[in-house]
């Protein structure tokens, strides 16, 4: 079987933290130790990043099977970053008796732009995605700092957040170009909308004003797939509001838990 690379912090009621596309455990690391004040928080490295082992075939049916088999079986508030987000939502749809609630941090259940006549979804354009794939067969290195930039640009200390992204990333060798492009498949191919409207679980989704990857605007639609959905925005957080702001997001979390889990 393919093993999950897992570190736990502290104590109390569980939270499981899943990264975002090409990243690992350690992004999340002095996130996780000031969220572990209050609870325990276990950070998983998706299948073919940081310390787990790749799978031949990375995708939604693939990573939840293996995330089940992997992490503690009891039920859990499952928190997912951007890809992450859909990998959790894709978890909950298949295993709901381990969820006892979902944290969805700057995700979108249909990552992709749709503008046409009969449909309109905010998200990223498809185009986009499909240059960073086409990038990743030419240069992958420069391709991840392309992608890392478009997460903190235009944020009042960019520069320190992108040299945290930086050195996080490089603690260990980016994911093979089968797992990358697999992850740029989900983004690109799922679809959880219809997921996300029949979840009973307490749902929470938390967005940054400044993103300029997951568009604000999607808190809005997610509350029509969702009505009890809480949906959180911070005014000055881009893409990755756990490492620019994380003591309201520490907040946000714990106001949830508390009142929800």
């Amino acid at each position: 079987m393919t093993k999950i690379y897992q570190q736990t912090y502290g104590s109390g009621k569980p939270i499981v933290l899943v990264h975002g596309w090409a990243m690992h455990t350690g992004i999340w690391r002095d996130f996780a130790k000031q969220l572990a004040k209050h609870y325990r928080v276990t950070c998983i490295d998706l299948p073919g990043h940081g310390q787990s082992e790749a799978l031949q075939q990375f995708n939604l049916e693939q990573i939840s099977e293996l995330l089940a088999n992997n992490v503690n079986a009891e039920p859990a508030c499952w928190l997912g970053w951007s890809l992450g987000a859909t990998v959790v939502l894709d978890f909950a749809r298949r295993f709901p008796e381990r969820c006892s609630a979902l944290i969805l941090m700057t995700g979108n259940p249909h990552f992709t732009q749709l503008s046409t006549s009969e449909v309109q979804w905010p998200g990223m354009k498809i185009e986009l995605l499909d240059s960073f794939a086409s990038s990743l067969q030419e240069n992958c290195q420069a391709t991840l700092l392309r992608f890392l930039s478009l997460q903190v640009n235009g944020l009042q200390d960019y520069k320190k957040l992108m040299k945290e992204l930086k050195t996080a990333v490089a603690e260990y060798p980016a994911p093979n170009e089968a797992t990358l492009q697999g992850g740029l498949e989900i983004l690109k191919n799922a679809d959880l909308r219809a997921t996300l409207s029949e979840l009973s679980m307490p749902i929470l989704s938390i967005f940054g004003a400044k993103d300029a990857l997951v568009p604000v605007a999607v808190g809005e639609y997610l509350q029509t797939l969702s009505p009890a959905m809480g949906v959180k925005i911070i005014d000055k957080a881009g893409h990755a509001p756990f490492l620019s702001h994380p003591n309201e997001v520490v907040a946000m979390i714990s106001d949830f838990i508390e009142h929800h889990v």
